[in-house]
């Protein structure tokens, strides 16, 4: 038996943080449009349930459309079944989307107790964590041995528990307690973990990056169940990729040579992904980086292009030591600052190009 484990799809949101408002509505757009490739993906490859572990929505007020669209692949494939735990994000009944009845192969959990499911020879647990059952869910958690026992939550790893009943997983305290596989939501990167000398952690991270944060590949994790094992491996699933890309320079290189650099480090980049660039090292006072003309060398090749000049300013204060203009006396006083270097140099940039009457 095969089971997709996916979370935090956080479907409608805005993605508004970087791009503009033609690009933000097709990231949006996409967000579904990944979600039904991988109930396509489900169909071709005969996976017979989805764990969804959390944050498939991500706001309470979310488009009738997007809630139709996540309920019509749940009608469209009564084969499947669909396992929806909420998470900290999710707060609609995306259910009332013009059914009259929720499908038999939809199935829910909720925050009064632990719920299990049979799905052929596995047993699927699951519950909503809020503050009051936070640090009791280990206490409470009753599963059989002789089962394969998945178990689904969403919240924050940790080796102990949360302090106000935050929405922590403690790892520990679930440990002998017969879990083969804990499919958890929550972090927005792939991370898989042994749990215990029986079972394993695994958080599958995102479907699709939404900002820098999320770089790297994106996806689901499909597991295979046979004679009571459960193996596992990550599929890379996004559309789109996010990279965050770092680019150090000298205090000799010009722009044309930073540009060219950074060109050499795109051989996994693919067109339609999106780049955060990084420039870093050191350049001479007088030699700002054109940040304008860099990004124009890539904006067109790729879907999305945005930089940063996180360069440190190499100051010579012994060519200032007998300068008499305003622009010495002005390097001569921060220089005697009690501040860091980096501080300094900062502000020495800054506060010449006032002097000098440019844009700052």
């Amino acid at each position: 038996m095969r089971i997709i484990h996916c979370a935090d799809l956080h479907l409608d949101s805005k993605m508004e943080s970087n791009l503009d408002k033609e690009q933000a509505l097709l990231r949006r757009s996409e967000l579904i449009e990944t979600y039904e490739r991988m109930v396509e993906y489900a169909v071709d490859n005969q996976v017979r349930a989805i764990l969804i572990a959390g944050d498939l929505f991500d706001k309470q007020h979310i488009r009738k459309e997007v809630k139709r669209r996540v309920v019509e692949q749940i009608v469209a494939h009564p084969e499947i079944d669909f396992y929806y735990l909420k998470g900290n994000h999710d707060r609609c009944d995306f259910m009332e989307a013009g059914i009259d009845e929720v499908p038999a192969n939809f199935h829910m959990f909720t925050d009064e107790g632990w719920t299990s499911y049979t799905c052929e020879d596995v047993v699927i647990t699951g519950i909503e964590i809020n503050s009051s059952n936070a640090n009791t869910l280990s206490q409470s958690l009753v599963l059989d041995s002789a089962n394969t026992n998945i178990v689904m939550l969403h919240g924050q790893q940790s080796d102990y528990d949360g302090k106000d009943g935050a929405e922590i997983v403690n790892t520990n305290a679930l440990k002998g307690k017969f879990i083969d596989y804990l499919a958890l939501g929550h972090i927005h990167k792939y991370i898989f973990q042994q749990l215990d000398d029986r079972g394993v952690y695994c958080y599958p991270g995102c479907l699709e990056g939404r900002g820098f944060d999320e770089t790297g590949d994106k996806g689901f994790v499909l597991m295979e169940v046979e004679d009571g094992v459960i193996t596992s491996e990550f599929i890379p699933f996004a559309l789109r990729r996010l990279h965050e890309i770092e680019v150090a320079v000298t205090a000799e290189m010009d722009v044309q040579a930073v540009i060219s650099k950074a060109k050499r480090q795109l051989d996994d980049v693919d067109p339609q992904d999106m780049i955060k660039f990084v420039i870093t090292g050191e350049r001479e006072l007088e030699d700002e980086i054109d940040i304008t003309r860099f990004v124009r060398a890539f904006e067109n090749k790729y879907f999305f292009v945005k930089c940063y000049d996180r360069t440190k300013t190499l100051i010579d204060y012994a060519s200032y030591q007998y300068d008499k203009s305003l622009k010495g006396e002005f390097v001569r006083l921060v220089q005697s600052q009690d501040m860091d270097e980096d501080e300094k140099a900062k502000i020495i940039e800054i506060g010449i190009k006032a002097i000098m009457g440019e844009d700052i």
